[in-house]
């Protein structure tokens, strides 16, 4: 795979003079090793981007910091990595915050929005220019950890059993949703099950669930989704743009030379960019393998989707569980939303 361009620097604006200038500052650091979980398995698309990630860190601190890459569970199993990092078994993970959601509710909010930014530019641009970082940052503060940067990216689609043409459709069907998606769409009539990722093609297969929230659609076609499912619905409204988030041990982050800091700001942000263009793409080509399978590509009328996201601000607020930081994040998100005409 070829390297991300040094030139993509420039599209982080706000980082860029720190870059320019980490190969003369570094020169007079140590050596600083790390150990990072990743999110997902080896192989998979998302961890040979962890893996230009540490590499790129590596660049920027011409070799200094060095940040060993491990994939999901090789280290502790995923559902552990949160108290890990925090005990400083080792330094740094990749996470989705929503498994956290259910002990700090503003994390809810800073992984992925039902019915919520629909393009993936509007979601990063609330982290980057409306404060989101900011706010990110104060929840994982409260943890003993520090929150690095977002990685960006897509929607997540909806597979069905069953043709659904409408949001109305799915209405008294059977669905599996998790995290914040499950309430919404409860919220919405749908009878949720929040069934474990690897059960899914088996429910589908066995009419337990008519439809489904899985994964991207190429991890999906992978898993065969395509002969259990012969109807796609897109947008994945549930799910319509997804935050990862680089976190690490808060003593160890701040331990850091500032250099070091920059290196990894600027090559989480160029990751998030290279990530969901490669994701673009990608879905372009594996929807047509989907077609050659006798899949049915439904898309949602966007006028039906913008009635049901004025619905959904309501269970937004309920998620929140009355908790002073989600309720401003989400007081931060919905005036952004507004602004730009999406509510």
């Amino acid at each position: 795979m070829t390297k991300v361009s040094r030139r993509s620097l420039l599209a982080g604006a706000a980082a860029g003079g720190a870059v320019l200038a980490t190969p003369a500052a570094v020169k007079a650091q140590d050596a600083v090793t790390w150990r990072m979980q990743a999110l997902w398995d080896a192989g998979t698309t998302p961890f040979e981007f962890e893996k230009k990630f540490v590499e790129r860190v590596g660049e920027l601190t011409d070799g200094k910091f060095r940040i060993t890459l491990f994939s999901a569970g090789q280290l502790v199993p995923a559902n552990q990595a949160f108290d890990a990092v925090r005990a400083g078994a080792f330094e740094m993970m990749k996470t989705f915050d929503g498994y956290e959601a259910g002990k700090i509710p503003a994390f809810a909010f800073t992984s992925t929005i039902p019915f919520g930014f629909p393009d993936s530019d509007q979601y990063e641009a609330w982290f980057y220019e409306k404060g989101g970082l900011d706010l990110a940052r104060e929840a994982y503060a409260k943890a003993g950890l520090f929150y690095i940067a977002p990685t960006v990216y897509g929607e997540e689609p909806i597979h069905s059993t069953v043709r659904m043409d409408s949001i109305a459709d799915m209405a008294g069907k059977k669905g599996r949703f998790v995290g914040l998606a499950s309430a919404v769409m409860g919220d919405l009539d749908v009878s949720v099950t929040p069934l474990p990722t690897a059960e899914v093609y088996t429910a589908l297969e066995k009419g337990l669930i008519d439809f489904a929230d899985r994964g991207d659609l190429t991890a999906n076609y992978e898993a065969g989704l395509g002969e259990v499912a012969k109807f796609i619905i897109l947008p994945g409204v549930h799910q319509p743009t997804t935050a990862t988030s680089y976190v690490a041990n808060q003593a160890a982050y701040q331990a850091l030379p500032e250099a070091f800091k920059a290196a990894l700001a600027v090559a989480a942000r160029e990751i998030s960019g290279a990530l969901r263009q490669h994701i673009m793409v990608q879905n372009v080509d594996v929807l047509s393998k989907y077609a050659d399978k006798g899949v049915e590509i439904i898309h949602l009328d966007q006028n039906d989707i913008a009635a049901n996201r004025t619905k959904a601000v309501d269970s937004w607020k309920k998620a929140t569980k009355g908790d002073d930081l989600a309720n401003r994040v989400l007081a931060s998100q919905t005036e952004f939303m507004t602004a730009l005409g999406l509510l």
